[in-house]
């Protein structure tokens, strides 16, 4: 039965200032790399056999920190464009935009020169559609957290509204028995699940 393991990258830089990153390329704070090392071995138990990486820096070092130093570095798996929200503190548009906020996470309203959530979600449904044709029976990806949330929307039809922003170094499972998508495991971590984790 084939497999794809998800692992948003551990927390940035950005992360910790709680700043939207969308494709700035940004590393990981010394947290995340704590983070990501420490999911290492739960990763190492699915014994992986082919892996992909967003190619921006956060993922990159992630799978590196969990082992996988050669992983496939494939763009179309970055993160979404956020336009001219990229650097700017979520708690600035959720105090100054609010609305616009909850509609962007929605995947309902588009920054100025953004990525609106159906180009990105047809983006990462190549990349996936990659995965699956793949002759590989289990997949790791080093992503982001939206790219979890569009292959979850893609997948299981969970609109981007009904799923929390998964945490750093989560580990998020979905299972292909006869073709069908099937969620196993959702935002798990080493640590206690960060439930309010920033975009």
């Amino acid at each position: 039965m084939k497999r794809i393991l998800l692992v948003r990258h551990g927390e940035s830089e950005w992360n910790a200032l709680r700043r939207l990153q969308g494709q700035a390329d940004i590393g990981l704070s010394e947290r995340g790399e704590r983070q990501a090392h420490a999911l290492r071995s739960m990763v190492a138990t699915y014994r992986p056999d082919l892996v992909l990486a967003s190619d921006l820096k956060r993922a990159v070092h992630t799978a590196e920190l969990l082992g996988f130093p050669n992983a496939i570095r494939e763009p179309l798996l970055r993160e979404q464009d956020v336009g001219v929200w990229t650097g700017i503190e979520i708690a600035h548009l959720m105090d100054e935009t609010p609305e616009a906020y909850a509609d962007w996470r929605a995947g309902t309203f588009v920054p100025e020169n953004g990525e609106s959530w159906g180009d990105f979600r047809t983006r990462i449904a190549t990349a996936t559609e990659k995965a699956l044709s793949a002759p590989a029976k289990t997949v790791l990806i080093v992503c982001h957290g939206g790219v979890i949330r569009a292959v979850l929307d893609e997948a299981l039809g969970l609109a981007p509204a009904r799923i929390i922003p998964v945490g750093p170094a989560s580990l998020t499972i979905l299972a292909f028995p006869k073709g069908r998508a099937r969620l196993e495991v959702f935002n798990a971590t080493t640590f206690a699940p960060i439930l309010d984790a920033p975009d």
